[in-house]
């Protein structure tokens, strides 16, 4: 009976010890992982890898957004001023 729960207690050792060591590697690939897609997608638009042109870069491609999404309403101003907006903020960028 006693080795029944060694093998047990064994081998529930063992999954938690996969488990730890899977996440440990995951978490610690995540951050070159994501730093690498910054790196790449400010490199194929031409801007900087800051933090700051890629949170102009999202407003940007926000307005741009809701200027689609007042296309759908035919709302033909508001579609106008919207992507007029989008392409403004994101030419600051792209040169």
């Amino acid at each position: 009976m006693e080795e029944f729960f060694t093998w047990v207690g064994q081998t529930l050792g063992q999954i938690i010890r996969f488990v730890v060591d899977l996440l440990t590697g995951f978490f610690a690939n995540i951050g070159s992982a994501a730093r690498g897609f910054l790196d790449g997608l400010s490199g194929a638009l031409g801007i900087s890898p800051s933090l700051i042109s890629l949170v102009v870069l999202v407003i940007g491609l926000w307005l741009l957004w809701k200027g689609f999404r007042a296309l759908m309403r035919r709302a033909i101003l508001a579609t106008l001023i919207w992507l007029l907006l989008g392409f403004v903020v994101l030419s600051w960028l792209i040169y």
